[in-house]
């Protein structure tokens, strides 16, 4: 057994995320994968998902998977059991913050919206937000006022064609202007010209989320993968567990991988790693 198969013997649980990775570009569980992930699991292996959609959207694909594992959902800011839903972490934003994003975003004619662990939420003022968020499998909630739904925000999310509106944005959300949130700043992939926002608390991350799963199940990060594409998966390349990118994935994580798989997402490539995994254990 050469030195990569002994790793790979030792990994108790894979943290995968979702779109780009697991599933193929139209939202599809890959065959072999899923054949996979129950071998595993019966390997006694914990399968968990780690991603940025909400938690509700995850749960069709908890639920065909069977899994056995957690889902870390909009980028660390919760975490819950897949078999009991229980909560294991969550981190609201304060609703002075909320507040305070919702009276920017007004008056800079930002569109805006508050992200729970079930629904967005969107005024008649904000009508756009759910075509213009890309945020799969995700439930829209119209409301009269955000007055009755701020407590329980995980996660704002503006977005503008006006990018130096968005920028202005976030650098109130910065120190010395705030104090106790993260923002991400990105261009959309699918929409021209459109560029988002996210306040979530301090603190949250997939890598941070990671670790604290970790923790709770007593499980060193090395004895755990993860798998990821996309940029919102760099802090889990940042702990010490075994970092696998697909064929698809972006350079800084491609650089960064243990194992990169010849296949992209597009031809299952998670199976590729599955395979890799159960083969060792079985040796």
């Amino acid at each position: 057994m050469n030195q990569i198969d002994r790793v790979l013997k030792e990994i108790k649980h894979i943290v995968t995320d979702i779109d780009g990775t697991l599933l193929n570009d139209n939202g599809e569980l890959g065959i072999e994968s899923k054949k996979l992930i129950k071998e595993l699991m019966n390997e006694n292996v914990v399968i968990s998902l780690a991603t940025g959609r909400l938690h509700s959207a995850t749960t069709e694909i908890v639920k065909e998977l069977s899994l056995n594992g957690y889902v870390i959902s909009l980028d660390g800011a919760l975490i819950k059991n897949c078999a009991n839903d229980k909560t294991i972490f969550e981190s609201f934003l304060k609703n002075g913050q909320v507040k305070k994003a919702i009276s920017i975003a007004e008056n800079m004619l930002i569109n805006i919206a508050l992200c729970h662990s079930s629904s967005i939420y969107y005024t008649e003022y904000n009508s756009v937000i759910p075509s213009l968020l890309t945020r799969y499998g995700a439930f829209y909630t119209k409301v009269d006022s955000y007055a009755n739904h701020l407590s329980g925000t995980l996660e704002i999310v503006c977005s503008s064609d006006m990018k130096n509106s968005i920028k202005q944005m976030e650098e109130k959300f910065h120190f010395p202007y705030s104090i106790g949130c993260d923002t991400s700043y990105f261009r959309s992939k699918k929409i021209e010209n459109i560029y988002y926002l996210e306040i979530r608390k301090a603190g949250c991350s997939k890598g941070k989320a990671l670790i604290r799963l970790l923790r709770h199940l007593s499980i060193k990060p090395m004895h755990a993968a993860v798998i990821g594409d996309w940029y919102n998966d760099i802090t889990m390349f940042q702990t010490k567990a075994i970092k696998v990118a697909v064929a698809n994935a972006i350079p800084e994580l491609i650089n960064a991988a243990d194992i990169v798989t010849t296949r992209s997402n597009r031809e299952d490539g998670t199976a590729e790693f599955f395979e890799m995994v159960l083969k060792s254990k079985r040796e």
